[in-house]
């Protein structure tokens, strides 16, 4: 397929998102035809680099790797403090290119890392898993998680190139691929019913990770991305949209210590509230209700939930970063492809939400 090319245009920076198969072959290229200097640092972690290592390491050669733990665990502020020590020692300029080759932990890490260091540092995202490249790699939210919540300490930092090559995903093991599907599923819901259709239609291909599938899905859903972030950088109107299903799927990750659920099915879980909260307040048909609940059913199953109670994952909602004046803003879906923002929901109507999907009230 030929590649694909979209340009996000911020107050921080304009750069491109490059979505083509073997991208990662000429990657050198790409970064020389921006300008970039050949001053690089690549932050991977040792499951990832095993993999990929080789290649990217043949592409840009004279790179130093630095190698962070893998897990959603290990996305905090000691983690960034190795990539200082890195670039410290190695007396790393602006004029560096710092490289994150990895999924969300990755580029989150890597970017905090890229934005501070220095005051900023030219940042590339690698994106090799699904939910990277369809949603984490772009729009700039960088930063590391707190005992308290995620993404709590952070920044606002656009990267330079998203480089997605969709051959990346051929190594990526089935649980993170439908992690990063359950994402697309949001856009599609939140968004595009066109989209969702598409997922719908296409769904045998994209599971058998055939790039003449992968690639339309990952491009309308950069494409949704890219557009809202034009609109509002800083998440301050029309980029909340893209917190659907991530309230309660926040939560859940947190008051699990990071360790139960990937992303994505967090994120499943969190859809399946809004959108049963949306019903209970008939903004939302039972039957588009069903069909959200459906697609995600045949991704196959979800890590079990029916042993949480509902209390402290309310709790933990209370320190999403995206409360304002103790009132929690909830994404709910009104059809396919659109939503409403409500900020009064009650803990009894979050409570019944959460018990209708199988949590313990």
């Amino acid at each position: 397929m030929d590649q694909v090319r979209i340009d996000i245009t911020t107050p921080l920076r304009r750069y491109p998102i490059i979505i083509a198969e073997g991208l990662t072959e000429r990657l050198h290229l790409v970064l020389r035809e921006l300008g970039l200097s050949d001053r690089r640092f690549i932050v991977s972690n040792p499951v990832v680099w095993r993999f990929h290592g080789t290649l990217i390491g043949a592409r840009l050669p004279g790179s130093q790797v630095v190698l962070i733990p893998d897990g959603e665990r290990f996305k905090v502020l000691s983690t960034v403090t190795r990539i200082y020590d890195a670039l410290v020692s190695a007396h790393a300029e602006r004029s560096a290119n710092l490289v994150a080759v990895g999924g969300g932990v990755v580029g989150d890490v890597a970017g905090f890392a890229a934005a501070t260091y220095l005051r900023g540092i030219n940042f590339i995202q690698v994106p090799t898993t699904l939910l990277a490249q369809v949603d984490s790699a772009i729009g700039g939210k960088v930063g590391v998680n707190h005992a308290q919540g995620k993404n709590l300490i952070g920044a606002f930092y656009q990267p330079h190139l998203v480089a997605i090559d969709p051959l990346l995903l051929k190594t990526l093991p089935r649980r993170e691929f439908r992690s990063g599907l359950y994402e697309v599923i949001k856009y599609g819901m939140a968004f595009s019913a066109e989209l969702f259709a598409r997922l719908e239609r296409d769904l045998t291909g994209i599971l058998a990770r055939d790039p003449f599938s992968l690639i339309p899905i990952i491009a309308d859903s950069c494409r949704i991305k890219a557009s809202v972030v034009e609109q509002d950088e800083r998440e301050a109107g029309p980029r909340r949209v893209l917190n659907f299903g991530h309230t309660a799927g926040h939560a859940l990750e947190a008051v699990t210590k990071y360790r139960r659920y990937r992303h994505g099915e967090a994120i499943a879980y969190g859809m399946m509230v809004a959108a049963q909260l949306a019903v209970d307040r008939e903004v939302l048909s039972p039957e588009i209700q069903r069909a959200l609940t459906s697609l995600i059913a045949q991704l196959g199953p979800l890590p079990p939930i029916s042993d949480l109670e509902a209390g402290p994952v309310i709790e933990a909602m209370m320190h999403d970063k995206k409360v304002q004046e103790g009132r929690i803003h909830f994404v709910l879906p009104t059809r396919i492809g659109s939503t409403t923002i409500v900020n009064d929901l009650g803990e009894p109507e979050l409570k019944k939400g959460l018990k209708a999907i199988g949590l313990k009230g």
